[in-house]
């Protein structure tokens, strides 16, 4: 995977500086995968990576999560040929009115697919429609773990987390490469370690 993650930093989708997170915290790293649609070798590459995770996995249909997970399930999809769905943000006022797009029958296994974790919510959330249309969802596949709870808190939601690899990894191959300093390398996990989701969530468990 050194090889994919030196690719996936040239190509700009993970920075360093300070960046303001969804969650309001200030961050020094930011990954954004959303890039890798206009590297079109690269993506293919990521959805090699993927495709193959996906079999090792088990599933009947990849579902790529809206909208930085569509283009990733589809490349999986594509290079795995793998069938795929995929949530709407809305069910359609018209026509058939669907809110899942793509074949799948009852009972199915599904693997959803996303770019990164954080905290895990916006996957719980996409996972409620697949849920409701009959599916069955156990496992999520991710480019990136940034290591900060996420996958505990799938793990009480009853979901396992797969990811090709850990902020961590990445940061030890980006310093063993020369393209991150090790100073930055020890500020992001400072940050990771100080940050953990799952730790103020279990607080606030137990502060009912």
């Amino acid at each position: 995977m050194q090889e994919l993650y030196n690719k996936i930093f040239d190509a700009g989708c993970i920075k360093f500086g300070e960046f303001k997170l969804k969650s309001g915290i200030m961050s020094p790293v930011y990954c954004d995968f959303r890039g890798l649609i206009s590297k079109p070798d690269l993506l293919t590459e990521v959805g090699k990576a993927l495709s193959d995770r996906a079999k090792e996995i088990g599933c009947d249909r990849v579902c790529g999560i809206p909208y930085a997970g569509l283009p990733l399930g589809v490349a999986a999809a594509m290079t795995g040929n793998i069938p795929l769905i995929y949530p709407r943000k809305e069910a359609k006022s018209y026509g058939t009115k669907k809110l899942i797009e793509g074949a799948y029958n009852d009972g199915d296994r599904v693997l959803v697919i996303d770019d990164i974790v954080t905290d895990g919510a916006s996957k719980i959330e996409a996972i409620e429609p697949l849920k409701e249309c009959g599916v069955v969802v156990t496992d999520i596949l991710i480019i990136l773990d940034r290591e900060q709870g996420g996958d505990k808190i799938l793990a009480d939601a009853g979901y396992k987390l797969h990811s090709l690899g850990k902020l961590s990894e990445v940061l030890d191959c980006l310093v063993k490469c020369g393209k991150v300093e090790p100073e930055m390398k020890d500020k992001v996990a400072k940050f990771i370690a100080e940050n953990q989701f799952a730790a103020v969530k279990q607080i606030k468990k137990e502060n009912r």
